[in-house]
């Protein structure tokens, strides 16, 4: 095994170990999730109160994409990628004190250190694939894009799985304990194998440089805001209220199914490549802005709401998953080669203020007008990004990037 990866290019034994890190810290950071939901329910904790836990994750994650990027550029993506490991460790072992110490300002600390853990590291993530593809490979740029983003989506599902197994076989603190350890010991092997100074700018870009003079880079950005909070205004909150409340579904069906839609949305982006022989993202957002369009259809003449809305998710997150992987490849093709974390990381706080804007309106909209309302704003949304996508430039074979 080890023979054969010395045997790899050196780009593709970096890709790798990138990749590899991310898997891990995406485990961890979907399993923290589940963890942190069921214990603390099981603590008594309201609803409420278990989605204030999460508030400083979504706010932090759009100032670290921000910052983060322009950090990278600075100081080098390989500092920054183990900067999140490392942050994503302490927040861990901060959940390991007494049950009576975790209040619920400690454990929201302890999630804004995730949140920034998170970003920190996708955004390296990302970003360092610009630097180890030529640049005349752009089909080879989109597959590795793909595979890292698609990868990371189903292993976070698979870590909603793993954090409610480990929670039943070995507790919560032994949960986190386990994670902990298994994080330091990928932690170490990367700050001795990952490149130094990746991604690392020739210039050193002053901070104000964190807000993009590129018009594709900030048009690409608009369209993901709305592209996110077009998905996250009905999935978040909206989709598992519907379900518990209006369906009867009990939290372990909801919890596995949801899983489950995010593992086959990853897979999806995985293989994204294989679907969109062109890069077509104003094409690929109308055919995304029909499927809440045919949900809501569905719901009004009144057929079985169970399979409306299974059916309707299934095909959402086909066709979301192949306009996410699209944006992805995008950003990382339009972002410039030096300094390619700043570009990438303005477009991930993008990302990021979409899913807090869809987090909010999510229960404000549900509360107030209903699962059709959500829907309805989430179609308005998704063609407000594919209209934008007709101002991002073209080549000269009429296609994106």
């Amino acid at each position: 095994m080890l023979a054969t990866l010395r045997n790899l290019s050196a780009p593709v034994r970096q890709y790798l170990l990138i990749t590899g890190n991310y898997w891990a810290f995406t485990l961890t950071d979907g399993a923290l999730r589940m963890l942190v939901v069921l214990y603390f329910h099981q603590l008594g904790y309201s609803p409420l109160s278990i989605a204030m836990l999460f508030l400083f994750y979504e706010v932090f994650g759009v100032v670290t994409n921000l910052v983060g990027g322009w950090l990278g550029a600075r100081i080098g993506l390989n500092r920054t990628m183990n900067m999140g490991l490392g942050l994503q460790i302490i927040a861990l072992s901060m959940l390991l004190v007494p049950a009576e110490l975790l209040t619920v300002i400690w454990v929201m600390i302890a999630q804004a250190l995730s949140g920034i853990a998170k970003d920190l590291n996708k955004m390296s993530a990302k970003s360092a694939i610009k630097t180890l593809i030529p640049a005349d490979a752009q089909g080879q740029l989109y597959r590795w894009v793909a595979i890292l983003t698609g990868s990371k989506n189903a292993l976070k599902g698979i870590g909603f799985f793993l954090g409610a197994l480990l929670l039943s076989l070995i507790g919560f603190k032994g949960a986190i304990l386990l994670m902990a350890l298994a994080l330091l010991a990928v932690w170490l092997f990367s700050l001795w194998r990952l490149a130094a100074d990746l991604g690392k700018a020739k210039f050193k870009p002053r901070f104000r440089e964190i807000l993009s003079k590129s018009l594709a880079i900030n048009v690409l950005s608009a369209a993901r805001l709305f592209l996110f909070a077009a998905r996250d205004i009905w999935f978040v909150v909206a989709l598992p209220v519907y379900l518990s409340t209006q369906l009867n579904w009990d939290h372990w069906r909801i919890g596995g199914f949801m899983a489950l839609w995010v593992i086959g949305y990853g897979a999806v982006q995985s293989v994204a490549p294989r679907f969109t022989r062109t890069h077509n993202a104003f094409g690929w957002g109308l055919a995304l802005v029909v499927t809440p369009l045919l949900i809501i259809s569905g719901l009004y003449w009144q057929l079985p709401s169970a399979t409306v809305l299974v059916v309707g998710l299934l095909v959402f997150g086909f066709v979301f998953a192949i306009n996410s992987a699209l944006h992805s490849y995008l950003i990382v093709s339009y972002a410039r080669g030096d300094g390619v974390s700043l570009d990438v990381g303005f477009y991930y706080m993008a990302n990021a203020g979409g899913r807090l804007l869809g987090t909010i309106l999510s229960g404000w909209v549900y509360q107030a007008y209903g699962l059709t309302a959500c829907l309805a704003i989430s179609a308005l949304f998704i063609l407000i990004a594919a209209l934008l996508a007709l101002a991002l430039p073209r080549g000269t074979d009429g296609n994106y990037a």
